[in-house]
């Protein structure tokens, strides 16, 4: 039996070495990052912005390459992503919260809750906005609104699809203000913010990275989130304008992992996100392009997480149709 033991020894020493080898060569390959929204609105040019860098050997050394899976609001990507996506560290994916949380709970075909995924880290929190085509006989919200109490149902609004904080916010503006609005969900913000242009709605909400862009062509009524921002100060937010609109639906977007990857691959992403998001570089062009930067560690992430789970739980109860 003594004889037995030390070969098996061996190849657990072996095997440990291999695996740590394993550990130090990851990533040897470049890496998929599902973006569950389309090409050109705020996720996906974020999550290429802050991705830009991946391939420098203080990161990754690797590229990181965008698989866009959009539909239904992002819940097409997710559900892909929990049911099929490997967890051996070469497949990532966007989150947006409270998107991916607010769907868990309210579709039964939504195949993931908060808890099937890993959280590594958040790069930015962008708060939705309400906005109207340039020509819109709309010039303030109050103007929105008393339309809406005198023609209940008229006034239509889209967003980027179903339980996405641009819904959550416009369920919210119709509680809040008494009236009946018509949601119109859209594959994504890009054809929502498309036909807000085109005239196709009387309005919408959207992210404010795409209404920042857009300002030439739209104009914006009012920031729901807590405070003014700095990209926009001169639009007040809801609360200003007497409307009981919080920052509920404010998009946080980061990036999360396969539930059951290894913790050395989990911590070295972590790590290796936290340097991209922080670089320079990735700030500058992030703020040319109008995109809010809010950087979360995994542990920030995953109480985010916690956080509003807990909120759109009290939340939809109230405002869900």
């Amino acid at each position: 039996m003594k004889k037995l033991l030390i070969p098996f020894c061996l190849l657990a020493l072996l095997l440990c070495g291999m695996s740590g080898a394993a550990m130090a060569a990851y990533p040897d390959k470049p890496l998929s990052m599902v973006v569950t929204y389309p090409p050109g609105g705020a996720t996906d040019f974020q999550a290429r912005i802050v991705t830009t860098m991946s391939s420098d050997e203080k990161f990754f050394g690797q590229p990181i390459v965008v698989i866009n899976k959009p539909g239904a609001g992002g819940r097409v990507g997710w559900n892909w992503f929990a049911e099929k996506a490997a967890n051996d560290g070469y497949w990532l994916s966007t989150y947006n919260a409270p998107h991916f949380i607010a769907q868990s709970l309210v579709f039964k075909d939504s195949k993931f809750t908060v808890d099937s995924f890993e959280p590594i880290a958040t790069w930015g929190a962008d708060p939705a906005v309400l906005i109207v085509p340039k020509d819109s006989p709309f010039k303030t919200l109050k103007d929105l609104i008393d339309f809406a109490k005198a023609n209940p149902g008229k006034v239509t609004v889209n967003g980027a699809g179903l339980y996405v904080g641009h819904h959550i916010a416009m369920l919210q503006l119709a509680k809040a203000a008494g009236i009946k609005l018509t949601y119109v969900p859209e594959q994504g913000g890009t054809p929502a913010m498309q036909s807000v242009m085109g005239g196709k709605v009387m309005a919408g909400f959207n992210n404010l990275a795409d209404a920042y862009r857009n300002r030439e062509t739209v104009n914006i009524l009012a920031i729901a989130d807590l405070q003014r921002h700095p990209f926009i100060e001169d639009v007040p937010t809801f609360m200003e304008q007497g409307v009981e609109v919080d920052n509920s639906s404010v998009n946080y977007r980061g990036i999360f992992l396969p539930k059951g990857t290894d913790a050395a691959v989990i911590a070295k992403c972590e790590k290796a996100f936290l340097d991209m998001f922080n670089d320079k570089k990735v700030k500058e062009l992030m703020v040319q392009s109008g995109s809010p930067m809010h950087v979360l560690d995994r542990k920030q992430t995953a109480e985010l997480f916690t956080k509003v789970k807990k909120n759109l739980e009290e939340l939809l109860k109230d405002i869900k149709e």
